[in-house]
């Protein structure tokens, strides 16, 4: 079974290594969480190779094949990598709870407008508008979760401490959330000189979190990549 699975992933500047993809990252992160062994093929969006073109006509990475059969929708790969992968043999990546699929789910658009500005006047609207989704994210981080509150103590946990979205475990929310807000991380201070200010405690403890984590640190592009990947998109501002 094993053998029989390929990820196909956008290939970095130098054409080889992994590219900024977060769509790639996530499938990357799923299937080291699943402890399974697949084979990894990056490709050279500037030379796609005619085999490729073949096996997904019309089709950019990242997408996967599994016993020959071409899986393309990174939500659809996800639900099936859920589904076949399960337990007693792999582990289980849903959340607990309904709401950490859905945090911070508009961080990268805000982020996206916020960087694609070049009206130095608009600045201040679209960086608060950033701020404001970072804060409720950093809100849900520091909000303890129904299973940290113990009903029996008379003192209510007033901040959350755990590590991830849904716990103390990385779980398929994290692996959309994560390569995102570690884009936003590397892009917005190279290019708008913007860091996520210190005061949210839920972010920092997240990302730091993370950062520990091989899953995720051993399926960043380099930060030269994810720079590289937006040359374009930040243009100065006027």
């Amino acid at each position: 079974m094993h053998s029989n699975m390929s990820h196909c992933g956008k290939a970095g500047c130098d054409g080889e290594s992994i590219g900024n993809c977060p769509f790639s990252q996530r499938l990357f992160m799923i299937l080291w969480l699943k402890g399974v062994i697949f084979n990894v093929t990056t490709v050279d969006l500037k030379r796609k190779p005619v085999d490729l073109q073949n096996l997904a006509p019309g089709t950019n990475p990242p997408f996967m094949t599994f016993d020959g059969e071409v899986k393309t929708d990174v939500n659809k790969i996800e639900e099936f990598l859920e589904e076949k992968l399960a337990p007693p043999r792999y582990p289980k990546l849903g959340t607990q709870h309904p709401e950490s699929n859905s945090a911070g789910n508009d961080v990268f658009a805000k982020f996206s407008a916020f960087i694609k500005n070049t009206k130095k006047d608009a600045n201040e609207i679209y960086e608060r508008n950033l701020l404001k989704a970072l804060k409720k994210l950093d809100s849900y981080l520091n909000s303890p979760l129904p299973d940290e509150i113990d009903a029996y103590s008379p003192e209510e946990a007033a901040i959350s401490g755990r590590k991830f979205l849904d716990g103390n475990e990385l779980t398929l929310a994290d692996c959309n959330l994560l390569p995102k807000l570690h884009i936003i991380k590397i892009v917005a201070k190279r290019y708008r000189d913007f860091e996520f200010p210190s005061e949210m405690t839920g972010i920092w403890r997240y990302l730091n979190n993370a950062y520990a984590r091989d899953e995720f640190t051993n399926t960043c592009p380099a930060d030269q990549e994810i720079e590289h990947a937006y040359s374009d998109v930040a243009k100065r501002m006027k």
